[in-house]
């Protein structure tokens, strides 16, 4: 692989966490948590003219967030720092091996309502990666242009009824993928973070 895209994120995301905070997106439910559990991402951006990231449906069958779209990874095993168990979620997940990832660096950790505090590790894949998805975590995958998913103009905020009181998330429609929730947040701040079209 050629240094041209990881130089690229990795200026980005250096210069992004230099700033004071941008408008980052906060999970309303955390309000008086004081618990979580560690966990982590791999947001994988393809190397090739037109970088995309890599992300994958949950199984329907799934106890927890069953269907949703989301980025590989989950809770930290021990003794695993951030980065270590976002290569290893996304090994048993979709088969990436863990040496083939050029890790930039991490973002900003994303608490949620659910009680995990998950670290998004930011890595760059080979553009000829096979990716071999493990089917009882996921139902499928799929590659969304980076620049059409860091588009503010394309995360729109949804506001619903939950509990009879508003519930606002961000949502992302890239073809008939709808990202949200957790995973919507999370490229929600990135976008912040790397001001991909700056």
């Amino acid at each position: 692989m050629s240094d041209a895209l990881f130089e690229r994120v990795q200026a980005k995301l250096e210069a992004g966490h230099a700033m004071a905070p941008p408008d980052l997106w906060l999970d309303p439910r955390i309000e008086g948590m004081d618990t979580f559990t560690p966990a982590s991402v791999l947001v994988g951006i393809t190397e090739r003219e037109e970088p995309g990231f890599i992300l994958l449906h949950r199984p329907s069958n799934m106890r927890a967030h069953p269907g949703q779209v989301a980025f590989p990874g989950g809770k930290r095993d021990p003794g695993e720092d951030a980065v270590e168990a976002a290569l290893r979620e996304a090994h048993e997940e979709l088969g990436i091996p863990p040496e083939v990832v050029r890790v930039v660096g991490t973002s900003d950790m994303y608490r949620t309502g659910s009680g995990f505090e998950i670290t998004p590790v930011v890595g760059i894949l080979p553009p000829d990666l096979e990716i071999r998805p493990n089917p009882a975590e996921v139902a499928q995958w799929f590659e969304a242009p980076a620049g059409f998913v860091l588009d503010p103009a394309n995360q729109a905020v949804i506001t619903i009824e939950f509990n009879e009181k508003p519930h606002s998330f961000i949502e992302i429609m890239w073809q008939e993928h709808r990202i949200w929730g957790v995973t919507g947040a999370i490229c929600h701040n990135l976008a912040r973070r790397l001001d991909w079209h700056g």
